[in-house]
């Protein structure tokens, strides 16, 4: 600590560079401070540290985090302490460029394993970001002492010591994410593919904002009393809510009434979510995926035969590919792709669909005989989806009716409160005069699995390796911009800085190696990272390795699947 404070001191009003001597680690007795890479200039990426904390000093009892869950959980609780520290102090910049900010990864309304902290039985320890203040490209030595030897050393006695931390505060934020464990375990063993507490705040405050709308403006969640169902977690005991079992699940209602909301919630409850975000008890199968329609994105090799034949000029659409998908082989493709990652429960709402691909009424069918139009509608294979390989379906739908035939139980949302309508919806139904046919005989179809070709896949740009993620829509992978602006379980940019490496890492220890699955090669990632830890993705995952949270299987075959160089093979069956 003394070495640095004089060191700082040397290179006062020296060039920027001069920072770079600052490279190491430094021993302030109570725990140890590395700088692991110096920023450039100050108008560069912040500087990486890292601050460690010994388990003697830091005082974390075994039982907070000897589970998955209670490490993940607890791990996010100090890294958002870390951060509110940070925000306590109230800095601002104190020179050029990024000047004395200082920055953690930690999240939102989701709590995800990260490598912005590690806890284990030895230490704490916790990445960030600092910007090194300058003026113009001189040093600032006072103001970079002050921000190494009085601002951090504060943050960390205030976040990394158990002492610090309200007791009963971190214990409740751990007991509510081991609860959405073990709830989201239990489903099927309940009969169920979704779980919405009463009470629980679906609405969020803005398009903006992820945060719960306030009490006074919400109506809590009230489950109708034919879909009441009470689980028991570990901590929180009983929890009454509406259980949605597998099957055909629609939601419909007038406009403005809920539907999206609950659709919204469902689809954000493959993740657990901090204490009184108003969806702790949201849950859904882990591997539930929103599908849509993606207009213009490329597709390779997809069997969509299951949706879509006898196009013009004899296409095969049992090895699809296309560069400019059409909204409904986009979206039958969507579907496809996660039916070969494993999904057990598709999200669909009818306005980010294409219309064509969920419907045809019977007068549009008269018009254009079944063998001048290629579609199948999903609403004559969802029954054969569900009886074939046992994908329930959650669908919004507002404007076609047709669809209660199929459905296995209609909810209708009315002032934001669900009522179970399906015997009424089926016996109007029943009466409707002019029905549509069925275009479809009583089986789905095959689910064919792909190879990725390794040679397709270049992370370089000439001889440089060149990975960039841009928020949680883009990923620039070599020569490519790679579209996630479909994927809406991406809920933050540090997953996609994840997914980036994920896929260098997968070429780099031939994952990929032309000869295994698409999912074969993301499980042996999701493998490693089970025992390594996320860091193992990173290429400094010795020191800092950046701000990287874990996505899933299903986004991170999808990004995969985006890319437009992309060659497979399909697997013989």
């Amino acid at each position: 600590m003394k070495y640095l404070k004089k060191l700082i001191q040397k290179i006062d009003q020296r060039g920027y560079k001069a920072y770079q001597q600052l490279r190491g680690s430094y021993d302030f007795e109570d725990f140890t401070l590395y700088l692991d890479h110096i920023q450039g200039d100050p108008f560069a990426a912040p500087s990486k540290l890292r601050a460690r904390v010994m388990q003697e000093k830091a005082k974390f009892s075994p039982g907070l985090f000897n589970t998955k869950p209670r490490r993940i959980a607890l791990q996010d609780y100090i890294t958002r302490a870390f951060s509110q520290a940070i925000n306590n102090l109230s800095l601002s910049k104190t020179g050029s460029g990024k000047s004395g900010l200082l920055h953690i990864d930690c999240g939102r309304q989701h709590i995800l394993e990260r490598t912005s902290c590690t806890v284990n039985q030895k230490l704490v320890e916790v990445c960030f970001y600092a910007g090194l203040p300058a003026r113009g490209r001189r040093i600032m030595g006072r103001e970079c002492e002050t921000l190494l030897m009085e601002k951090i050393p504060k943050i960390i006695s205030l976040s990394l010591f158990y002492s610090a931390l309200n007791k009963d505060d971190c214990i409740n934020y751990i007991q509510v994410c081991e609860d959405q464990v073990y709830l989201r375990k239990q489903l099927p063993n309940h009969n169920l593919v979704a779980f919405i507490a009463n009470g629980s705040i679906l609405p969020r405050r803005s398009g903006v904002s992820d945060k719960p709308l306030s009490l006074e403006d919400a109506v809590p969640f009230k489950s109708p009393p034919q879909l009441e169902i009470e689980l028991t977690a570990p901590h929180k005991g009983k929890v009454k809510g509406m259980g949605i079992p597998p099957g055909i699940t629609l939601i419909i209602g007038g406009g403005f009434h809920g539907k999206t909301t609950l659709l919204e919630a469902v689809k954000q409850g493959v993740y657990n979510h901090v204490p009184q975000d108003g969806r702790e008890y949201v849950i859904a199968l882990k591997n539930a995926v929103k599908i849509r329609a993606e207009e213009g994105r490329s597709i390779q090799k997809v069997d969509i035969s299951p949706f879509i034949n006898n196009l013009p000029r004899g296409k095969n659409t049992q090895k699809f590919s296309t560069p400019n998908a059409s909204g409904s082989t986009s979206q039958a493709a969507n579907i496809m792709e996660a039916l070969e990652l494993g999904t057990d429960l598709l999200l669909i709402d009818e306005d980010t669909s294409a219309t064509n691909f969920l419907i045809r009424d019977p007068i549009m069918q008269k018009i254009v005989p079944n063998n001048k139009e290629p579609i199948t509608p999903f609403i004559d294979q969802v029954k054969n989806l569900f009886k074939q390989y046992k994908t329930s379906i959650l669908m919004v739908m507002g404007g076609c009716s047709d669809y209660f035939e199929v459905a296995d139980q209609v909810i209708m949302m009315d002032t934001y409160l669900p009522a179970l309508v399906t015997n009424q919806a089926k016996q109007m139904i029943k009466n409707k005069k002019d029905k549509r046919n069925n275009e479809i005989p009583g089986c789905f179809g095959a689910i064919t699995e792909r190879i990725p070709l390794p040679e397709s896949i270049n992370p370089y740009r000439g001889n440089k390796k060149k990975i960039k993620s841009r928020g949680i829509s883009q990923i620039t992978f070599g020569l490519e911009d790679i579209d996630l602006s479909a994927l809406e379980q991406i809920v933050d940019s540090s997953q996609v800085n994840a997914i980036s490496e994920i896929i260098y890492y997968a070429l780099k220890n031939k994952y990929i190696d032309g000869s295994l699955t698409l999912s074969q090669c993301l499980d042996k990632v999701i493998s490693d990272i089970s025992t390594g830890g996320l860091k193992v993705i990173s290429p400094f995952a010795s020191k800092h390795p950046g701000s990287f949270a874990l996505p899933r299987k299903i986004e991170i075959g999808a990004a995969i699947n985006r890319l437009r160089s992309l060659k497979v093979v399909q697997k013989k069956p």
